[in-house]
């Protein structure tokens, strides 16, 4: 009876090992999707940027031919 009791906490401890495990992975998932987001925000501002950048250029006529 006693070894079947020791299994049992050892499971229990698992679950509750693999629940911690499964909330912290959550957590990094939604980390990685928010820098996603970030990066993506990033590229769209530089985009923008260059095409401000070239209008300044040709306005400027310091574009090269």
């Amino acid at each position: 009876m006693t070894m079947v009791q020791k299994v049992l906490d050892a499971q229990r401890e698992s679950r509750e090992d693999i629940r911690e495990i499964k909330t912290r992975l959550g957590r990094l998932e939604g980390d990685v999707a928010s820098l996603h987001v970030f990066l993506a925000e990033q590229s769209v501002r530089l985009d923008r940027f260059s095409d401000k950048l070239e209008r300044v250029e040709r306005r400027l006529e310091i574009v090269d031919a």
